[in-house]
């Protein structure tokens, strides 16, 4: 089972692997910590301790690892300040942090079915009728496709944009 790579990319030996978007989302927030704090923070955690605490993490790690989460994009810092405290800042997701909820929640699928007994501790479920959600590729009709029924092109609105290499 593989996609089907067409035009100039059937070639592998031809085009080099460089601008691979894969390998810069995985540069972004490829990291175990960082993941895990993408999980809290779609649970609904934002203040640092917590995200720490959560993650099972040092605050020196915590803070590395949201300090590049804020700088990629994904996270926002809010100051936010609690009667008699000092302020402080909260994280929270921005469009680009939700845009990840697919990848995210689709390592959890993986995860559930390859590396768990029983599916795992959790599971994702339609939040009104409790009905099992699963995340797959879909057509933008919503049909389910498998991976060998999709194939990789090259991006044109991408090679113009970037200009000649």
């Amino acid at each position: 089972m593989s996609v089907k790579l067409s035009g100039p990319l059937a070639d592998r030996s031809s085009w080099s692997t460089e601008e691979c978007s894969i390998g810069k989302a995985m540069e972004a927030v490829g990291s175990r910590t960082a993941m895990v704090l993408l999980r809290e923070a779609f649970y609904g955690t934002t203040r640092f301790d917590d995200f720490a605490a959560r993650a099972g993490v040092t605050d020196a790690v915590a803070a590395a690892r949201l300090k590049q989460l804020v700088e990629v994009g994904v996270l926002e810092k809010r100051p936010y300040r609690e009667p008699g405290q000092r302020t402080r800042n909260e994280y929270l997701l921005t469009q680009m942090g939700r845009d990840l909820f697919p990848a995210v929640f689709a390592l959890m699928q993986w995860g559930n079915k390859h590396l768990q007994a029983a599916g795992g501790p959790l599971a994702l479920v339609d939040g009104e009728t409790g009905e099992p959600v699963t995340v797959a590729a879909r057509t933008p009709a919503g049909e389910e496709i498998a991976p060998e029924d999709i194939a990789v092109r090259v991006n044109l609105d991408w090679l113009r944009q970037a200009g000649p290499r």
